[in-house]
């Protein structure tokens, strides 16, 4: 009888352990599984999306995030085209090529509605508005870069084109050929102006771009597809996101630290922390004040697309209300 017993309570054991594996089987399968693409390497600044296994932002909304990186937004576009990810972390100066091209996409989030583009000149050049730029050599990162888009954006803006200057290709190590006298000023962000301080850049007047026309630096961009078949596992993700900013907005010290382990570029702590500020800055808005982190100003969108075709950098006449949805913002935070 003893024996009938031991066999009996061992089938209920094997038949449990069974059940609970199954369980967590079913459990896991019922996780989304997204994949975002990178403008960049994963880096100090998109650390909110890179601490999923210690914070946990996506996985309790049920999302398996996959974080692939990119050598520049246009590369992240080409991903989710491609089918490589879901989801293009990216510039709209990217966004406004692929649609000239005729792609079908969505912006479904602004990550950074501020624009963190500038020109930056030494300040015995005497440079210290955009119509100064007139005659004189500007170094940008490269002929395909933001510092180049941004540089005839902040031009344009005041009636000046790029026949009215001189545009060199400097490289991301652009602030030596300033400090040398090689380029009268430079293009280039608040992250790199920063970084270029910390190397002893001295004393320079500061041209922000956001102050002519705010183009938001980067937005979240979906395929029409991956936006039509995958609406509630997006929802979820923008509300995990959102949180995710808003801890880096609460909690710079715990990012920065963080960044240690999972960013690229984040060996010194204290730089990090700097960078997070910077990008916690850009990050809000009146905007974002009023309708929460991520929202999008589609009339924003349409002047910088509008600009763009003044500029020639792209063909058609862009429709953004078309391509701009915020129905994703309206989860709760």
């Amino acid at each position: 009888m003893k024996l009938k017993h031991i066999i009996i309570a061992f089938l209920l054991l094997l038949l449990t352990a069974c059940g609970s594996k199954e369980e967590g089987s079913n459990e896991k399968e019922s996780f989304a599984q997204l994949t975002v693409a990178l403008w960049s390497q994963p880096i100090t600044e998109s650390v909110n999306l890179l601490v999923d296994d210690e914070k946990g932002f996506f996985k309790e909304k049920g999302i398996d995030l996959k974080v692939i990186p990119g050598a520049g937004g246009g590369d992240a576009i080409k991903n989710i085209l491609s089918g490589q990810a879901d989801i293009a972390f990216t510039d709209p100066g990217s966004l406004y090529f692929a649609l000239d091209k005729g792609e079908k996409l969505k912006v479904i989030y602004n990550i950074y509605p501020q624009n963190v583009f500038n020109i930056v000149a030494l300040k015995e050049s005497g440079i210290e508005k955009p119509e100064d730029l007139k005659g004189k050599t500007i170094g940008v990162y490269s002929l395909t870069s933001g510092t180049r888009q941004n540089l005839l954006i902040l031009l344009h803006q005041v009636g000046l084109t790029e026949d009215d200057v001189k545009i060199v290709e400097t490289g991301i190590s652009n602030f030596a050929p300033l400090i040398q006298g090689q380029v009268d000023a430079t293009a280039a962000t608040d992250t790199g102006l920063y970084l270029a301080k910390q190397k002893g850049l001295g004393d320079v007047n500061i041209i922000e771009v956001r102050d002519y026309l705010n183009i938001p630096s980067d937005v979240f961009v979906v395929t029409e597809k991956t936006y039509e078949e995958k609406k509630e596992e997006l929802k979820r993700f923008v509300a995990a996101y959102r949180e995710s900013a808003q801890w880096m907005l609460e909690n710079p010290e715990e990012a920065a630290k963080l960044a240690k382990e999972f960013a690229i570029d984040g060996k010194d702590e204290n730089i990090n922390l700097e960078i997070i500020k910077l990008r916690n800055a850009s990050s809000v808005s009146e905007d974002t004040e009023i309708k929460g982190l991520g929202a999008i100003d589609a009339d924003v969108l349409q002047k910088g697309a509008d600009t763009y075709q003044q500029l020639g950098l792209v063909n058609n006449q862009l429709d953004m209300s078309q391509v701009v949805t915020e129905e994703f913002l309206e989860v709760e935070q």
